[in-house]
């Protein structure tokens, strides 16, 4: 009896609760089952059980960090679509209201292509009094107000000549538009030749200014800043603003500016951007997939329900009012643009887009332009949002249009997604191949991801056969992405870089000589500025013959070669779906790695 309880005393002191082991076939279904009193083998067995438990207790781990995402994957698609629901309701109910007490009865439509195509258009902007103006007819009772164009360019000689020749030629009277040629270029050459194609213009009659900044503070939001600044600008009313890669039709103006008239509170009425390279190669395809999405989706929808969206940076006509009231152009950020929208709408602006207006311009076409570019695009919206969520907080709109600029025009596109894409497919799927019983259903892996890249690609139906490849290379770029994120919200020092988008001046690869000879050119010109351009095409061919090279990312290599080992082991573990996704997704990783994608970069 004492030698029991000797026995008995041994064994509690040693272990305390009682032993239980984790049973798991899969994350969705495991328990936990008690054990009988221990016998002396367990004891002997005590080392080899021990790392048993602490095995299933990573298996539990991770189980728990799958349900983990999974929530907040339904979190994520749960939010935008009560927050549009509850909108709909809330805009048929104000409808009906007053369609009620107006006197209107609605039956039910007949939805032909007709009323669809007349639904489209009834809800497109259009002008008040339902006509342009006339610059060709004399006709001095049109709206003419004055107008100020900005043109804000850094070291950009591969595009300034057609960007400047084409605002020269906007369809305007010339006594009521002022061009501003807003050169940051710390190259003297390129300064010099951009001054010369300016004087070239201002020898034809055209009303434009060059102007150079000694310090170039601030970036592009310092240069416009500068150029707001100057004395004349109090004469005119709106201002026009392009990039350097920017070409209007001679009628921009006069599908822009005529928004204006009668409508005291429209800020700013934006332009879509068109592509002259978008089918140069399949980066670029890619990426007039994304930005089709972010005009057609994003900004219209916007436009016409909210009257807010992100301003583009160019191809806009701001009213100089609405700029001044919201604080004019600040540096705080590399996303200027984003900043004076966010500002004039707090303060009561409303912004409308132009689906049909379009404005011709240049996509990066080597994967190191567009890297630098996403990065700026995805790291200053985080800065931003941490300076302007009291501002948002404390203003005056409504509830609705606070929770769409935070959540959906912040959060969603520019922090959630990213971080979603790269911790599920690029971190959380490849180590599950690794842990047997914890297993990722295949509507999580296939069915979400196809889904809304479809939803994605819809608004350019060409680009249907791109499907997988879009998906495939939006999941490589979530670690740009996420890495632009994390420095934009912690302030870290890349958040700060500005790296101007490298262009090259396909726009403008004409043969230069021929337009010499053309009339306009030879008034404009001389037989030294005939010389001079035979030598910089001369230098383009050169350049063109330049050896490339391709550049190696670390961490999409790295990324592939986890995939791919990932991948080889579910074909191992018989996981069908898992290894073509995995697969595909490791070669894309490892494309890009490389710098497969896209063009090469000139030595």
């Amino acid at each position: 009896m004492t030698s029991s309880f000797t026995w008995w005393r041994s064994t509690t002191t040693h272990h305390h609760g009682t032993p239980v082991v984790v049973k798991m076939e899969n994350p969705n279904n495991w328990s936990m089952v008690e054990l009988q009193s221990p016998t002396e083998d367990d004891f002997l067995n005590d080392t080899v059980s021990s790392k048993g438990r602490n095995k299933n207790a990573k298996q539990l781990t991770w189980v728990l960090l799958l349900k983990a995402h999974r929530a907040a994957g339904c979190l994520t698609a749960i939010a935008p679509a009560t927050f549009f629901l509850a909108s709909a309701v809330r805009r048929r109910l104000y409808a009906e209201s007053c369609a009620y007490y107006k006197g209107w009865h609605f039956g039910a439509p007949d939805l032909d292509f007709g009323y669809l195509y007349s639904l489209r258009n009834g809800i497109k902007p259009v002008v008040k009094d339902g006509g342009l103006p006339d610059v060709e007819s004399g006709d001095n009772e049109g709206f003419f107000p004055m107008v100020l164009v900005q043109i804000p360019m850094c070291n950009e000689k591969e595009v300034y000549q057609q960007s400047i020749g084409a605002v020269c030629n906007l369809n305007w009277p010339k006594s009521k538009i002022l061009i501003q040629v807003l050169d940051d270029s710390d190259d003297p050459a390129t300064q010099l030749l951009i001054k010369d194609e300016v004087h070239k213009w201002k020898n034809e009659g055209v009303n434009i200014v060059y102007r150079h900044r000694v310090i170039r503070d601030g970036y592009k939001a310092g240069n416009l800043k500068s150029a707001m600044n100057c004395g004349y600008v109090k004469d005119y009313e709106f201002v026009a603003i392009f990039d350097a890669d920017f070409q209007p039709n001679q009628d921009f103006l006069i599908k822009t500016v005529p928004h204006f008239k009668d409508n005291e509170e429209l800020g700013l009425v934006q332009a879509r951007w068109s592509f002259v390279n978008r089918d140069e190669n399949l980066l670029t395809r890619l990426q007039h997939v994304n930005l089709a999405f972010h005009f057609e989706v994003e900004q219209q929808v916007n436009g016409i329900f909210l009257n807010f969206f992100g301003f583009n940076g160019t191809a806009g006509v701001w009213r100089i009012k609405a700029l001044e009231e919201s604080g004019g152009w600040l540096e705080r950020t590399t996303v200027e643009d984003m900043d004076i929208a966010v500002r004039a709408h707090l303060h009561g602006w409303k912004m409308i887009f132009l689906n049909d207006v379009e404005c011709q311009c240049e996509l990066p076409e080597s994967y190191e332009a567009y890297r630098k570019q996403q990065h700026r695009w995805h790291s200053g919206p985080m800065q931003l949002f941490r300076l302007c969520l009291p501002d948002i907080i404390k203003s005056k709109i409504s509830i609705w249009k606070k929770a769409n600029i935070i959540f959906l025009f912040f959060l969603l596109r520019k922090l959630i997604l990213p971080f979603y894409s790269f911790t599920l497919f690029c971190i959380i799927l490849p180590m599950t191949m690794f842990v047997p019983e914890a297993t990722l259903p295949a509507w999580v892996v296939c069915y979400i991801p196809a889904t809304m890249s479809f939803l994605n690609i819809l608004p350019s139906p060409k680009s249907f056969p791109f499907l997988v490849p879009y998906l495939l290379f939006e999941n490589t770029m979530s670690v740009t992405k996420f890495n632009a994120m994390i420095s934009g919200l912690f302030q870290l020092g890349s958040a700060y870089e500005w790296v101007v988008t490298k262009k090259s001046g396909r726009s403008s690869e004409g043969d230069l000589v021929s337009l010499v000879e053309s009339k306009e050119i030879q008034r404009a010109g001389s037989e030294p500025d005939l010389e001079k351009l035979e030598a910089e095409l001369k230098e383009k061919e050169k350049k063109k013959k330049h050896k490339k090279h391709n550049r190696i990312y670390t961490k999409e290599l790295m990324l592939a070669f986890l995939l791919l080992t990932a991948s080889l082991r579910s074909l191992l573990s018989a996981q069908g779906i898992h290894f073509y996704f995995l697969l595909f997704q490791g070669l894309s990783f490892l494309l890009v790695g490389f710098d497969l994608i896209g063009e090469q970069i000139a030595s």
